[in-house]
């Protein structure tokens, strides 16, 4: 939603050799990665991964950013699921990040995102070095923003795009001004059975999935919705995924939480546009929360599911 589009600071990260070393913020340390995976057809998709230095039976949680953002701008939840025993990958959508937004607002743009999500997965279990460490068959994913809704559309979602038009012409938001008039055929979305549970923040274009776009999702949701968030708001978007999930989500509504306070929690190096949080909101205090919320239900839903505890 060209919202995240000076993310440029947080990918020195980027930088670093493959297997360097993360030092977090409890002082354990974390491996982070940076590969690139192969899509046919398409460009190929840059990631990062954080793991634990050891252990096996590790389960898998993709994070996918929101628009115009980068694999870095959750870097402290990504951080707390590594420390917490899970390997975290986070693709960097091509055409959909801070260097380049070209399929934003194409009719594609959410059929190339959960793509992206199964080839990432698929690297993950068939080619990265670290794969006999990983839990077979569980895999947890999270989302923000475009991300929540291509989260929702890897685990079985499918938005009815011809329902854009009229709803902007009705009751216009922000996506309204970046998503194009969908014509043409229905797309071709990307499911993911090995995607066992799902944590989605902030998701947008909810009310493209009216009437029965969630019919087909089974698997445990975790939703979080900020109070003040006027990029994407409740009541057309989060609200509506709650009401459509056949399996009622576990709802956390945040008090005066805005849109980009599901962000890392800021720097001195992060642009100020994204610190702007309503006053008296502290988003570190939020995200230590936030963060061990998220770890506790993707701990219930991949590892207790498993047989692990």
């Amino acid at each position: 939603m060209k919202l995240l589009n000076i993310i440029a600071p947080l990918v020195l990260l980027l930088t670093q050799p493959p297997g360097a070393v993360a030092q977090t913020q409890s002082s354990t340390a974390v491996a982070v990665a940076q590969v690139s995976v192969e899509d046919p057809g398409h460009p190929a998709i840059p990631v990062v991964i954080w793991a634990p230095p050891t252990g096996t039976r590790l389960p898998l949680v993709v994070i996918s950013h929101g628009t115009g953002a980068g694999p870095l701008s959750h870097v402290d939840t990504a951080e707390a699921l590594a420390q917490e025993g899970f390997v975290v990958v986070a693709p960097m959508h091509p055409g959909d990040n801070f260097q380049d937004d070209t399929a934003v607002g194409r009719p594609s743009w959410f059929a190339d995102r959960s793509r992206h999500v199964t080839r990432v997965i698929d690297f993950m279990f068939t080619s990265w070095s670290g794969r006999g460490r990983l839990l077979p068959g569980k895999v947890g994913i999270f989302g923000l923003s475009a991300g929540a809704t291509t989260a929702l559309i890897s685990i079985g979602g499918e938005p009815d795009l011809s329902r854009l038009a009229p709803h902007c012409a009705a009751r216009p938001e922000f996506v309204c001004r970046i998503m194009q008039p969908q014509t043409g055929p229905v797309q071709n979305w990307t499911h993911d059975s090995r995607i066992a549970a799902a944590v989605i923040a902030a998701p947008g274009l909810g009310f493209l999935f009216e009437p029965a776009g969630l019919a087909r999702v089974r698997v445990p949701v975790q939703l979080w919705v900020g109070t003040a968030d006027d990029t994407v708001p409740t009541g057309t978007n989060g609200a509506i995924v709650a009401r459509l999930l056949r399996r009622a989500p576990e709802v956390h509504s945040v008090p005066d939480a805005v849109h980009y306070s599901f962000l890392a929690p800021c720097t001195q190096q992060t642009p100020p546009f994204l610190c702007q949080d309503r006053p008296g909101f502290d988003r570190a205090a939020f995200h230590r929360s936030f963060n061990a919320a998220i770890a506790a239900f993707f701990r219930r839903q991949l590892l207790t599911a498993a047989g692990r505890h």
